[in-house]
């Protein structure tokens, strides 16, 4: 079905229609061989709070972005490489129901979608998405991911030290390889995760440790705030917000 569409008129003005929401600030999206397989709004657990975001699966990448006017508009496009997904079931909690992981070596969240019809949906064409990529790659399946970001509102003690509560002068941390959220002095370390960026990136005491012990990437020392502040105007990333979480 997906080689059949692939060369389709119907199928490249649907995917010049989803390029075309996202403005010239997106990344162009119609190339040869890609299908468009399904859209829709999942709500993506952010830093913050839920929010909702529009979703498109293709056969080849996964993309979403913030919903400015629904099926006209979108912005803050992010594309994933569907052969680097995995994704795992998130069992039903509160109001966070038909939810579903997914993880890449970059970066890793939860979303949910309205029913569990749409959520085995969802998880059934990604989960073929990957696998037909997989098998013409002749690759193996990703085997590390990002640690996927507990959210603010789950901490007002530091994950690590259980001493120092959170305030507007104690703010909240996030350690990039375990996903805790951490005081400043638990996370005043930094260690070069290649898979996510390529300078070193905040990590709390107890992963450095790990970190520096089996020898992998370069450590850096505990730096200043002021440094570390310096390092994110380099990064475009803040050390102290998701890249998009400034928004999210």
């Amino acid at each position: 079905m997906v080689d059949r569409l692939a060369n389709s008129e119907a199928n490249s003005k649907r995917i010049q229609v989803v390029e075309g929401c996202f403005g010239t600030a997106g990344q162009p999206l119609v190339i040869p061989g890609r299908v468009l397989i399904g859209e829709g709004v999942l709500t993506k657990l952010c830093r913050k709070k839920p929010k909702a975001r529009q979703f498109f699966l293709f056969n080849d990448i996964l993309v979403y972005g913030n919903i400015v006017i629904q099926k006209k508009k979108y912005n803050k496009q992010h594309i994933i490489p569907l052969e680097s997904v995995t994704i795992d079931t998130v069992a039903d909690e509160g109001d966070l129901r038909n939810g579903w992981l997914i993880k890449t070596p970059t970066k890793s969240f939860a979303v949910y979608a309205a029913t569990a019809t749409e959520k085995s949906e969802w998880m059934s064409h990604i989960g073929k998405c990957v696998g037909d990529l997989l098998e013409k790659s002749g690759k193996a399946p990703t085997g590390e991911h990002a640690a996927v970001w507990i959210p603010d509102s789950e901490a007002t003690l530091c994950m690590r030290c259980q001493k120092i509560k959170f305030t507007p002068l104690s703010r909240r941390h996030h350690c990039r390889k375990c996903g805790y959220v951490v005081c400043g002095p638990c996370s005043d370390k930094k260690f070069l995760l290649p898979s996510q960026s390529s300078k070193p990136v905040r990590v709390c005491e107890f992963c450095y440790l790990q970190l520096a012990s089996t020898g992998g990437g370069m450590g850096l020392g505990p730096r200043s705030d002021s440094y570390s502040r310096s390092v994110s105007k380099f990064n475009n990333v803040s050390d102290d917000e998701d890249e998009e979480d400034s928004s999210d």
